[in-house]
């Protein structure tokens, strides 16, 4: 069950706005965190996927790393002048993949058809996300047209599910059926079985000219979602005249296991959100 966060004392916070409600299905709800007080220009907004594995997680997550900084980063991130929205969507469990992107597709169009409500800078946009979440906003950013994404955040993201599923193996089923994968749930078969699919919901196959520039960064010791994930799509995007940068966090593991400090990677995320969006 989700839980209120704490945001700072300088940031409002707003739970449980409804986004979306597709039919025969419960309503879509995202969080917003926004500065208190009122900025001119507006503040740039981030938007924030989970991870989970598309199986599990909502909007109150970042990572489990997280879970003892008070303020969470997502408040933190509005204290430095940005406005932040985290969203849920449908679970693998509840719909098959592409509804899922189209969640968050949805989400992102909710919010720009409310910014001067709420007070922010449609046009400004960071997507990132985590995991399962940081392949939707990945996915997203390059398959969006136009200025308003200026730039995604990929931690530790599946790139290219098919050569996930190889990497992984029969390590990453999640009962006794080697073939019972996270991917596999995702797509509502196995992967060998839907390639094309496999293919489209696979942020490398999407990599363009002219896509928003990309901060990726990855445990070296990552078994969950190999390293190679994020090398490849790195490769990709600096092949194609994207500005990327891949951070290798050497020795760290899923969700930033082994990580005794984070406060640097949280750095990171406000440094590439301010250049990219112009922000202070």
């Amino acid at each position: 069950m989700a839980h209120t966060p704490s945001p700072a004392d300088d940031v409002r916070f707003l739970g449980g706005l409804a986004y979306a409600a597709p039919i025969g299905f419960r309503p879509l709800l995202l969080d917003l965190y926004r500065p208190a007080a009122v900025a001119d220009p507006a503040p740039a907004l981030v938007v924030f996927v989970h991870g989970g594995g598309w199986v599990r997680g909502d909007r109150s997550m970042v990572s489990p790393s997280f879970a003892g900084w008070r303020p969470g980063p997502l408040a933190r991130l509005a204290a430095e002048g940005f406005a932040v929205a985290s969203v849920d969507y449908r679970l693998s469990g509840e719909a098959r993949f592409p509804a899922q992107l189209e969640d968050v597709s949805a989400a992102v169009e909710w919010l720009a058809g409310r910014a001067e409500e709420y007070g922010f800078d449609a046009g400004r946009i960071v997507l990132w996300g985590e995991s399962a979440g940081a392949h939707l906003a990945a996915l997203l950013g390059l398959r969006s047209p136009g200025r308003r994404v200026r730039g995604v955040v990929d931690w530790y993201g599946p790139a290219d599910l098919a050569a996930l599923d190889v990497q992984v193996g029969a390590a990453g089923a999640l009962t006794e059926d080697p073939l019972d994968t996270r991917e596999a749930r995702l797509l509502g078969a196995p992967v060998a079985e839907v390639p094309e699919l496999a293919r489209a919901a696979s942020p490398i196959s999407h990599v363009r000219a002219g896509a928003p520039p990309f901060l990726i960064a990855h445990g070296t010791a990552d078994r969950a979602v190999p390293f190679r994930q994020s090398e490849a799509l790195a490769a990709a995007l600096a092949e194609a005249g994207v500005e990327v940068r891949l951070e290798a966090v050497d020795g760290a593991g899923h969700m930033w296991a082994g990580v005794a400090d984070l406060t640097p990677l949280y750095d990171a995320v406000v440094a590439f959100a301010r250049e990219v969006t112009g922000g202070l």
